[in-house]
């Protein structure tokens, strides 16, 4: 009988522990942390998320978009299902020696210098013919950025001057001050380019 009582004594214990362990971290603990993300960081909580004064979401700053036509800038390629799917985020996976990844960015590199009006020669950056590991970075460095501005200038009818005012606005620092390099957000940069007074833009 003792027995009996001990066992389901322990019993009880186990069940009320099971039970306040998932009030607790289940119920209470995600909604404190929901809480002080909608009171704290309420735009990255809610995916920092890019709204028209109409309410039109337009995307996401921390996720990239294509954009093929000569006025905008182009961001980096993109491995992330059809580019920046956000629910299929990931790289090639392919290696350094990959036929494939070698053909992509000779291929890559072709298409950048004949948008840009390049010579066959000229280096190209980095990140103007390689996807990033997530596939969704919306950044491209200062130097893909400088050279794209001849080509958005001139579709835009701008100047390269006025082109680069708007550069400089949409360059963000290293993480944390100094970690990585500045980075210029393809998106943000192209809306801004979009929100000229009407009349600005050559293509508008």
């Amino acid at each position: 009988m003792n027995f009996m009582k001990a066992f389901f004594s322990e019993i009880r214990g186990a069940v009320m522990a099971t039970v306040m362990l998932a009030i607790v971290c289940c119920v209470i603990y995600p909604l404190l942390v929901f809480g002080i993300g909608q009171v704290l960081f309420h735009d990255k909580a809610n995916g920092s998320l890019i709204v028209d004064k109409d309410g039109t979401i337009r995307g996401s700053r921390l996720i990239g978009q294509q954009f093929s036509a000569d006025k905008y800038f182009h961001p980096r390629p993109s491995a992330a299902g059809n580019g920046y799917d956000a629910s299929n985020s990931g790289g090639s996976n392919l290696g350094p020696t990959s036929q494939k990844l070698r053909d992509s960015i000779a291929q890559n590199v072709a298409d950048f210098r004949s948008q840009n009006g390049l010579a066959p020669n000229t280096p190209v950056p980095a990140d103007a013919v390689t996807a990033s590991g997530s596939g969704l970075d919306p950044h491209i460095s200062l130097q893909n950025a400088e050279i794209q501005t001849v080509r958005v200038a001139k579709a835009r009818n701008l100047s390269v001057e006025k082109v680069r005012e708007f550069i400089k606005q949409n360059t963000e620092g290293p993480d944390l001050g100094f970690l990585g390099e500045p980075g210029v957000n393809v998106l943000m940069l192209n809306l801004a380019l979009d929100g000229l007074p009407a009349g600005a833009t050559a293509n508008k």
